[in-house]
Formats: structure tokens, C-alpha cells, sequence
């Protein structure tokens, strides 16, 4: 069966950086575009990045541009998030999610398969 399990989250001041990763298993990772969302407290899901399944194609949210970059490894089925300079309003449950259709990359309801979530969270 298909699973997708992050790690790498945890609780950091602000300014600091982390770096989520998400390993894929049961499916041909390379058929999927990946995405990261991320949801914070009494918020709706939110996206965050995203990369095309050849890893040529990025695109994220206006609030963590240029701040946190995706990448990915096909070969270890793995995609990763660094995020630099956090804030606090980047505390949130960050999920990441696999989409065989690449019809858009921005909406939840397009991802096939979603992994549990890591936690992280930003003092101030």
C-alpha cells in the first residue's frame, strides 16, 4: 500500500531553519508530482510548495517564497522541504502529498495520497 511519512519537523525560534523530508513507499514515486501543505490551528489546509514529478518544476506560496525551497530524489523517493528564516505564523502540521494527475498542484483535493503529518513549530 501506499505511504508517505514526513519527519524533520520539531520546535525552533524564529529565524531558524529546518528541513522536512517525506519518504514515499508502494508507489512509482517518479509517476507523481509532490506537494507540501501545511495546517495550522482552527485554519484550513494551506499550500506551501510544490515540484513537477521531473523535479524541473517548482512553485510555492506567496508567504514562504524565498524563504523555503523544494526538492526532491527520485532514486530514494524522497521530497524534501528547507525552510529558512522561520516565523511563528509558520507553525503549523506540514503533510505532504503525492498527485498522479498534474492538473493543478495548488488545491488539496487534487492529491492522491497524503502522508500523516510532522509538527513544527516557531517561538518568537
Amino acid at each position: 500500500q501506499v505511504q508517505l511519512v514526513e519527519s524533520g519537523g520539531g520546535l525552533v525560534q524564529a529565524g531558524a531553519s529546518l528541513r522536512l523530508s517525506c519518504a514515499a513507499s508502494g508507489l512509482t514515486f517518479s509517476w507523481y508530482d509532490m506537494g507540501w501543505f501545511r495546517q495550522a490551528p482552527g485554519k484550513e489546509r494551506e499550500f506551501v510548495a510544490y515540484i513537477s514529478r521531473s523535479g524541473g518544476s517548482t512553485n510555492y506560496a506567496d508567504s514562504v517564497k524565498g524563504r523555503f525551497t523544494i526538492a526532491r530524489d527520485n532514486a530514494k523517493k524522497e521530497v524534501y522541504l528547507q525552510m529558512n528564516n522561520l516565523k511563528p505564523e509558520d507553525t503549523a502540521v506540514y503533510y505532504c502529498a503525492a498527485d498522479y494527475s498534474g492538473r493543478t498542484y495548488r488545491e488539496s483535493h487534487e492529491y492522491d495520497y497524503w502522508g500523516q503529518g510532522t509538527q513544527v513549530t516557531v517561538s518568537s
